[in-house]
């Protein structure tokens, strides 16, 4: 199934689960602030199928994330894997470019039926993504995990932050996605949670030039791409093709277009779901509010009809210059990065340089003082 095939309301396009929060890295913008330990409320083998039974109920194909922290610091993720593909489930890993990452684990991986593997790469050689990563050795293991990856035949997805420490590198960055023949490059703006607080974002018109550079390197790539908690980057996209018609949304264009696409591009709560470590169900990793437990309530069930993610896929919810932007059905803001620095995950979100036209209420910190 196509993700323009599928009804937000009904099942997300990306379904995490976070197997652990124990790691051998200490990223600089590592929301869960990784340990070297695991905790000992982690859903356990049986709780883990059970939860991958029931996300079944999603409907044929259901993509899952198996992410940590690290989840191969869990012995288990093989039989994971092979579990939830038996299932019918498009099972992934985004394993820690670490010693764990040998090339025998990524065989089995692929054995049990992995469907994608997705690696982080923060800098374009050892210096710059080891010094991210604050391990040494990071870099050239993730190289060799990658390229085993595509030896084994096994497509790959290459993860990147873009802060300021980051941003000057994404040229070369690309070029080593290039390079290493990955099939989708994942652009993770950063939400200052966690560790990442310590961070310093890039300026919202940063991000305005940032994105529609992204679009131009899409347009020649043999790899796809996607932004990570940049859904603004579809509006920026959709200015340049209609920038002849002004950069408006065309007609009809709003929910669903009329030839059945999703219009909206995947938020948190709104075609994503995460669930915790120990279970409980996030809207997104970065947006930590739990609308429930697994352990307690299906995951089918909490997605479809809690409270918070019924209201995180409604626009007409949304407040500020993003309630009132006519992109705000194919975009809606990041509700993470909203919810990280304003506490409402309604409000407008401050990495976005668009002001729309004739709106002249508050503007959000960061947010330039008029229209383009």
């Amino acid at each position: 199934m196509r993700p323009t095939d599928i009804d937000p309301s009904e099942r997300p396009i990306v379904l995490i689960w976070e197997l652990t929060q124990a790691c051998d890295l200490a990223c600089k913008h590592c929301r869960a602030e990784a340990e070297d330990r695991r905790h000992p409320d982690e859903l356990t083998t049986a709780e883990g199928k059970q939860l991958l039974a029931d996300a079944t109920e999603f409907g044929d194909e259901q993509l899952v994330v198996l992410s940590g922290g690290d989840p191969l610091y869990r012995d288990d993720v093989t039989e994971l894997v092979e579990y939830g593909t038996d299932q019918g489930l498009r099972m992934t890993l985004t394993p820690s470019g670490t010693a764990s990452l040998t090339s025998e684990r990524i065989e089995a991986l692929a054995s049990a039926g992995l469907r994608r593997m997705a690696v982080s790469l923060d800098g374009p050689d050892a210096e710059s993504h080891d010094g991210f990563r604050q391990e040494a050795g990071s870099f050239e293991q993730t190289i060799a995990a990658a390229r085993t990856a595509r030896e084994k035949g096994l497509p790959l997805q290459v993860n990147t932050t873009v802060c300021g420490e980051t941003v000057e590198d994404l040229p070369a960055i690309r070029d080593l996605v290039a390079d290493l023949g990955a099939v989708l490059w994942s652009v993770f703006f950063l939400v200052p949670i966690g560790r990442g607080t310590v961070l310093d974002p890039i300026s919202p018109e940063r991000a305005e030039d940032v994105m529609a550079w992204l679009a131009e390197v899409q347009r020649d790539a043999d790899f796809g791409i996607k932004t990570t908690e940049a859904p603004h980057y579809r509006r920026v996209a959709l200015q340049r093709r209609q920038d002849g018609a002004g950069g408006r949304p065309p007609m009809g264009q709003q929910r669903h277009s009329s030839s059945g696409d999703r219009s909206t591009g995947i938020t948190a709560g709104n075609g994503f779901a995460f669930v915790s470590h120990t279970g409980e169900v996030f809207p997104s990793g970065f947006l930590p509010q739990s609308a429930g437990n697994v352990r307690e309530t299906s995951v089918v069930d909490i997605y479809r009809n809690g409270d918070l993610f019924e209201r995180l896929r409604d626009p007409d919810e949304l407040s500020g210059k993003c309630g009132a932007c006519e992109f705000r059905f194919v975009c809606g803001g990041s509700r993470s990065r909203a919810f990280a620095t304003t506490g409402d995950p309604m409000a407008s979100d401050p990495l976005c340089a668009y002001v729309p036209e004739g709106y002249d209420g508050a503007l959000p910190d960061g947010a330039p003082e008029t229209a383009d």
